[in-house]
């Protein structure tokens, strides 16, 4: 085959010393002829996976970027090898043989702190993240003998720029630039390669492990509490950075919020005295300085979840793969952390006063979160109406309040809670208050639709006594009616 020959001929070419243009035009012809699959058939051989390897220097141990000559060689050599181990499976069991893995990790290293080789990281993560994709073997490598946990997190600190103001907590510019088309890429890519390494880390979780869970935690909330370069790549950010957030252990999720400094507590209490008074149950959440503040608790990196969480929802398409990660992501979070919990059910299910409408019906979060209880994708419509049950502490009648008997009663006949009761997990004993437009309409709230209902009218009132009469003689013939036949069939049981 033509196309196979040339990429023969490529590879004795790269052997030779030739000036770094030529190696640049080769590695550039060969990327695009490794997009086929047939073509790598007969050129997928040990020795030339180590000819781009050197020239990714992914070979030398000691040896530094320094030279920014070679830097268009290594990244159209890491491009090459993205594309020969995604489409060969030799070069796939070459990439284990070769311990590729660890010397991605090695070039990573190298890279620590330079910003201006961002495209060497970009395909050395992407590289990472095919290799941990395609092998299981190299996510337990990384995550154990490699340290790929650490090290990536610290290639998404170099990203971020992040300075620590605590243990876990970075600060925030919020009046800051956005992030570079190149440190978003390396970004991402980092993102998606640390999902594989600790894709079955619930599974797993040492508490030994916690305080590297924690940092990553802390570094994925500063992540969503930035912006990239455009609006499709900040959700594209957030979206990799929802996907971990969902592997890492329920209890290391409590640094996606954090206590308010002095200063900020001294803001709120200020925020708080300017309210009025008769707005006491909005007294609880308040906005200072672009700060989401609840309770004492910083919950900014809560309210971004929350807001894409309802972008997702409004797309109003690929419910299963954009919405239940960040879904599930908020229902763990707030069935763990008592803090969380009550910051999304002051946002999400506000003290009703209004139940003219039918719960579905509507614009708000509540309304979009109702409608998905009897979507047709069973996953989307469990997971939506878990959220809500655990927002309302498990209990069905709080449940009910908000959404209505018949959205809710596909969830309660799986839990068994077509009765009432609640769930089996514990929740502390704060009380829900009802506002007193919710306590004068409940008497006539239908309780299968959820929303108020005008009485209906009595039929017999308008009746003459004349026509009362008839009514209850015509009941009472068809009541004997009924009778006489049940009588008839049971003597005809007994003679059979």
């Amino acid at each position: 085959m033509l196309a196979s020959k040339l990429c023969e001929g490529i590879f004795k070419v790269l052997i030779k010393d030739i000036p770094t243009t030529c190696q640049v035009s080769c590695l550039e012809v060969l990327r695009i002829l490794s997009r086929d699959k047939k073509v790598l058939v007969p050129v997928t051989t040990k020795e030339n996976m180590q000819i781009l390897l050197r020239l990714a220097k992914l070979n030398e141990l000691d040896d530094s970027l320094e030279k920014v000559s070679e830097f268009p060689v290594i990244v159209e050599s890491l491009k090459c090898l993205c594309n020969i181990v995604f489409n060969s499976q030799m070069a796939q069991q070459l990439s284990l043989e070769l311990n590729l893995a660890a010397k991605l990790c090695n070039l990573l290293r190298k890279c620590k702190d330079r910003k201006f080789i961002n495209d060497i990281k970009c395909f050395d993560l992407r590289l990472l993240f095919l290799l941990s994709l395609l092998h299981t073997d190299i996510r337990s490598q990384l995550r154990y003998e490699l340290q790929g946990l650490p090290l990536l997190t610290q290639v998404l600190e170099s990203a971020f720029s992040i300075k620590w103001t605590d243990e876990y907590e970075s600060a925030i510019d919020h009046n800051g630039p956005p992030l570079s088309p190149q440190e978003t890429d390396c970004a991402i890519e980092a993102l998606k390669a640390l999902f594989n390494v600790t894709v079955d880390s619930w599974k797993v979780h040492k508490e030994s492990d916690s305080h590297q869970f924690r940092v990553m935690a802390a570094v994925l909330r500063h992540c969503l509490l930035i912006v990239g370069p455009t609006e499709d790549k900040t959700e594209e950010l957030h979206s990799n950075a929802v996907n971990l957030l969902s592997n890492v252990p329920v209890s290391c999720l409590d640094v996606l919020i954090c206590p308010l400094t002095h200063e900020e507590t001294a803001q709120e209490a200020t925020t708080l005295d300017e309210l009025p008074s008769n707005k006491t149950a909005e007294k609880e959440t308040v906005l200072k300085n672009n700060t989401m503040v609840y309770n004492g608790m910083n919950m900014e990196a809560i309210h971004v979840l929350l807001n894409f969480m309802e972008k997702r929802i409004d797309k109003g398409s690929s419910y299963r793969e954009g919405l239940t990660p960040v879904l599930s992501l908020l229902t763990e979070c707030s069935r763990a952390h008592r803090n969380i919990r009550k910051f999304l059910k002051d946002q999400v299910l506000p003290p009703l006063r209004d139940v003219t409408n039918r719960p579905e019906v509507g614009s708000t979060v509540r309304n979009k979160l109702v409608r998905l209880m009897t979507h047709v994708d069973l996953g989307v419509k469990q997971i939506a109406a878990e959220f809500l049950f655990v927002l309302c502490k498990e209990r069905v009648d709080s449940l009910l309040k908000y959404t209505g008997y018949g959205n809710a009663a596909g969830l309660l006949a799986a839990r068994g809670l077509l009765a009432g009761g609640r769930g089996d997990n514990w929740y502390s004993e704060d009380e829900d208050t009802d506002t007193e437009e919710y306590k004068n309409a409940k008497p006539n709230i239908n309780l299968i639709t959820g929303h108020l209902e005008e009485p209906m009218p009595n039929p017999i009132d308008e009746m003459t006594e004349e026509q009362k009469e008839y009514e209850a003689m015509k009941l009472v013939n068809m009541l004997d009616k009924l009778s006489r036949r049940a009588d008839v069939k049971d003597l005809h049981q007994d003679g059979g």
